[in-house]
């Protein structure tokens, strides 16, 4: 298993230059690096909540291309239809899970620019913040792209489906390369 680094730092111009190659385009809307390997490669990147005056979709954004396809393998097998299952069958898996999306939203809001929370109240976007949670999901007892989920949990620890992820599949363990 990797250890990661957790710290939210800014991102170093080599790192920059490495999520470039990660994504494929050249980053934008970036606050920090969230989670990276011990080397310093990035993993999860925290992004703004605003950028070019558009929402931005997620508070973490998955970046390695290897966790990334470890993971749309898994997507690929229907596992998002079976955790989705577990969700309406098991009440406490669903109560905490439900409590997790609460507590994402009110976590963008705490780490979001001041300048960005005006913005977003100028452009009547405040609603929007306060009703999609993780990966911009409106319907909170669903599950949307485990890359978010799985990202979320690197940075934070707080994600009962990123936490699944890891139990069932150990992708921390995956060999990380860019």
């Amino acid at each position: 298993m990797h250890k990661f680094d957790t710290r939210r730092l800014s991102p170093t111009a080599a790192q920059l230059a490495l999520i470039e190659q990660q994504i494929g385009r050249e980053p934008r809307g970036i606050e920090a690096v969230a989670c990276a390997t011990t080397g310093g490669l990035p993993l999860v990147l925290q992004m703004r909540t605003l950028v070019a005056d558009q929402p931005f979709p997620t508070l973490y954004w998955l970046s390695c291309r290897d966790l990334c396809r470890a993971i749309g393998r898994i997507e690929d097998s229907g596992w998002v239809k079976q955790i989705e299952q577990e969700l309406q069958d098991n009440e406490a898996l669903r109560t905490e899970y439900l409590a997790q999306q609460q507590r994402y939203v009110e976590l963008r809001w705490r780490l979001m620019r001041d300048d960005d929370r005006a913005r977003i109240e100028q452009l009547g976007f405040t609603e929007l913040f306060d009703r999609y949670g993780i990966g911009g999901i409106a319907q909170w007892d669903k599950v949307r792209c485990l890359h978010m989920q799985y990202a979320h949990w690197l940075a934070d620890g707080d994600n009962v489906i990123g936490e699944r992820l890891e139990q069932e599949f150990a992708l921390s363990s995956t060999d990380i390369r860019l």
